[in-house]
């Protein structure tokens, strides 16, 4: 299950929501769209955001978080490190039969006191590190400093100017072979 290939089926939500438990050695609060609906003393709604507990000893999470962090500083998702914001993430890479596989990544950021968790799948993205990755880089610095360091621009331009619609050589290549048909048939 480590690879998470076949077997385990996740949406982005109930990944990005992993890197939030993750991040939080344990625990997770229910995804919601909204924080709360009107002023204080004229809500529509109360909204109750309550912690769930994984019954996970946070002890355990310490190498994960260790080890997701090694993955940016010198693994797979070396594109998504941005100087100053410690970033802790996991590269996946999904078979696409119909072209280039699907990049994916998940991550939460800082590394001590997160502040954000987020998951990006590209399709015909390639492998995890190649557009997942640092279009999450990218997200994650913009969301904490309000923008790109110009140092970085470049990445955001390629990431733009990407093109990932699939290559139809690409499309034939994968394409199923058919069946030899039965001689009795040809």
């Amino acid at each position: 299950m480590g690879i998470g290939q076949g077997e385990l089926l996740l949406t982005n939500l109930q990944i990005a929501n992993l890197a939030a438990t993750i991040a939080n050695k344990g625990y997770y609060i229910t995804p919601h769209l909204v924080s709360k609906i009107g002023e204080e003393e004229n809500a529509l709604t109360k909204l109750v955001y309550e912690r769930k507990e994984t019954g996970i000893d946070k002890a355990h999470f310490v190498p994960v978080i260790d080890g997701m962090e090694k993955v940016v500083l010198a693994g797979t998702a070396r594109s998504a490190y941005i100087p100053d914001i410690s970033v802790c993430g996991k590269t996946g890479t999904a078979e696409n039969p119909h072209g280039e596989d699907h990049s994916i990544f998940f991550a939460f950021a800082p590394k001590e006191q997160p502040e954000i968790a987020i998951a990006v799948y590209i399709e015909n993205g390639g492998w995890g590190g190649s557009f997942a990755a640092p279009i999450a880089s990218l997200m994650i610095e913009k969301y904490k400093n309000g923008k790109i360091a110009e140092a970085r621009l470049f990445l955001e331009k390629r990431m733009k100017e990407a093109n990932l619609l699939p290559k139809p050589e690409k499309v034939a290549n994968k394409a199923p072979k058919q069946k030899a048909k039965p001689r009795s048939e040809q």
